[in-house]
């Protein structure tokens, strides 16, 4: 079992069994809503339990997909591609040690350019 919060802790989660490897998100649109570069895990809801979902505000971001964060302090967790079967999970927003690594970094044209990717991990367009 990981668990997870936001700052203030009014929105927390469960994630049953191990976290999947993350993928590391360049966009735009995911730079904008973090800050920088977002991070998320794609796990299947019937292993994701959240409490304080009525905390949880969502933007439609585009047509496809909604962000949630926490009302009060603002905080990003979750991605939600509508109708799958799974949640992005922000994976700073998880307490203690995960035990896995980021296997991708994906939209990468579209970067910032004051950092540079200087992993070994597979890059996406």
């Amino acid at each position: 079992m990981h668990k997870g919060s936001c700052l203030c802790k009014a929105v927390s989660f469960e994630v049953a069994g191990d976290i999947p490897a993350p993928d590391a998100c360049h966009c735009s649109q995911c730079s904008k809503w973090s800050g920088h570069i977002f991070v998320s895990t794609d796990v299947p809801r019937s292993r994701v339990t959240i409490h304080g979902e009525d905390r949880i505000k969502w933007f439609q971001s585009s047509e496809k997909v909604r962000r949630g964060f926490c009302e009060n302090c603002g905080s990003s967790m979750f991605w939600d591609l509508v109708h799958r079967d799974w949640l992005g999970v922000a994976m700073g927003a998880f307490d203690g040690p995960t035990h896995t690594k980021i296997h991708v970094h994906g939209n990468v044209a579209s970067k910032g350019d004051y950092y540079e990717i200087t992993d070994a991990i597979p890059q996406r367009r």
